[in-house]
């Protein structure tokens, strides 16, 4: 399933102020820290790694209040489970807080099943919380059952919601939309705020009445309006750049690995809207299933990032999601380019969400990735490339053993012994070495050279993988300490790596050659 709302959705009980270069409306609450004030995040990806937060979610909703970031998801679980929802929180989309059960099912007395696609917006000093349930199939609609999109509302953007009127806002199906996957937008031309939803390949736009939990009508006494443009399959979201109106939907099954987000441009918040591209997909190196997204548009500039659900390579449960923001770049004649889904994390969030260790003890420390003094470590992501170029910062802490970055690297779930890959490393005694285990438990020596290395200093470390040639590069210097060449294994895993030492990791950034220098 999907669901979508507002972009940046920044609204003001006390003062507004439009910024007509980008569309959207800042507002400040009482006594709150402007987001201007803060430093203004300007990320090719979430640097502090992908997935942003720790759990199963998806549908991603996005709002700026009170001079925070937040994130409204759908709790990804089975129907039976799937009963609350969380929201998370943060003044600089890499540190995030976690708001508990915001809004459960209890509190929703016609609701029985299944809440989903929570979509957020402030006005008449409330905060609203649109939301789908039930799942009503078309013919349920004409039995007269209950379901479709309600509305909660609370006087803080993170609850406790309750139900605002007592049954759905929109509970029946028209020309053919599912009444799911709502997103709700104010446009900061004229005030006038817009939900736009739909399931079952028909998207329908409607008018919000000044209340917010009544619709209203159009000039010709309509209340819904079909928009639903090529391959629309459900999560409307709707976005303002300029005088422009983007018009984003996910296309494909939810559950399957084509499932993507495409998005259509108009001068009308209402249409017409054809679809012009598709622009966030699944990457076979990164991540699967990649769609039903939100928007964030950083406050007075022109920087976007779209966040939105996607399923790690190893997954295979449907309801396995987890949320990842990407950079969203607009091309010179306003048009939405394709977005890449980068593999980056500093560790500035204290976290390491997304990595899997393999023996010895690891920890953050100082946004670095410690691993004590070991025999032999590993910590590794849910990664799939052939062609990369792999970047990182180590420090290696004691005289002895070596650390460094593993890569094309399989078999890592049935014992040490069983290891293939690649691993290229270092020592404090300026030994640099390309190994490969090839299952047998040893590891053997490609190729080996020499460099000047001072115990407890940080050094960059980049291999360049491609074909059959690999290249490993020490601290500054643009000429590579290793030239190799072996075609055993051709794609795998990344991860670092340490043997008889300890070691401190930071600064990780793994990207197609092709990627490498642009858009990163």
């Amino acid at each position: 399933m999907a669901s979508l709302s507002s972009s940046l959705t920044l609204t003001t009980f006390s003062q507004a102020v439009l910024y007509p270069a980008v569309g959207f409306v800042l507002s400040s609450l009482t006594n709150a820290s402007p987001i201007l004030s803060q430093d203004i995040p300007s990320l090719t990806t979430a640097e502090a790694g992908n997935p942003f937060v720790e759990g199963w979610y998806a549908d991603p909703d996005t709002a700026v209040y009170d001079g925070l970031y937040w994130v409204y998801p759908t709790t990804s679980a089975a129907y039976e489970e799937q009963t609350y929802f969380d929201a998370f929180s943060s003044p600089d989309l890499i540190h995030w807080t976690k708001h508990p059960n915001i809004l459960n099912i209890a509190n929703i007395s016609w609701a029985t099943k299944a809440l989903w696609a929570p979509a957020s917006v402030a006005r008449n000093n409330k905060y609203y919380l649109y939301f789908s349930a039930n799942d009503l199939q078309e013919d349920e609609d004409a039995a007269g059952m209950i379901g479709g999109i309600g509305v909660a509302v609370a006087d803080r953007p993170e609850g406790p919601y309750v139900d605002a009127i007592g049954k759905p806002l929109i509970g029946n199906y028209h020309y053919g939309a599912q009444p799911i996957d709502q997103d709700v937008f104010v446009d900061p031309a004229d005030g006038q705020a817009y939900i736009y939803y739909g399931g079952h390949s028909h998207a329908n736009v409607a008018k919000l009445n000044e209340d917010m939990v009544s619709v209203g009508f159009f000039d010709d006494g309509t209340q819904f309006s079909e928009i639903t443009p090529m391959n629309y399959v459900e999560g409307a979201q709707m976005i303002k750049r300029g005088n422009a109106y983007y018009l984003m939907w996910s296309e494909g099954g939810w559950t399957g690995p084509d499932y993507s987000v495409s998005y259509a441009k108009s001068s009308s918040p209402i249409g017409p809207f054809n679809r012009e591209a598709k622009i966030l997909e699944q990457d076979s190196e990164v991540a699967r299933g990649s769609g039903h997204n939100g928007v964030f548009n950083v406050p007075g500039t022109d920087t976007w990032y779209i966040v939105y659900h996607r399923r790690p390579l190893s997954e295979n449960d449907g309801n396995h999601r987890v949320l990842a923001y990407d950079r969203m770049y607009f091309s010179d004649n306003a048009t939405i380019e394709p977005v890449r889904m980068l593999v980056k994390d500093n560790f500035a969030d204290g976290n390491m969400i997304g990595w899997e260790t393999w023996l010895g003890s690891w920890k953050i420390r100082e946004q670095k990735l410690a691993i004590a003094d070991s025999q032999e470590a590993r910590a590794t992501l849910d990664t799939n490339f052939a062609d990369l170029v792999y970047d990182a910062n180590i420090i290696v802490g004691t005289d002895l053993g070596d650390a460094g970055l593993i890569f094309r690297a399989t078999e890592l779930d049935i014992g040490t012994a069983k290891l293939q890959g690649y691993y290229a490393s270092f020592s404090a005694t300026g030994v640099v070495t390309l190994e490969k285990a090839d299952g047998s438990g040893e590891w053997k020596l490609l190729s080996k050279s020499t460099t000047e290395i001072i115990l407890g200093v940080e050094y960059d470390v980049r291999v360049e993988a491609i074909g059959n040639e690999i290249k490993v590069f020490i601290g500054d210097s643009t000429e590579p300490r290793i030239i190799a060449l072996d075609d055993t294994y051709k794609t795998g895993t990344t991860g670092l790596g340490v043997r008889s030492c300890s070691a401190l990791f930071g600064s990780i950034s793994v990207a197609r050659p092709a990627l490498e220098n642009n858009n990163e």
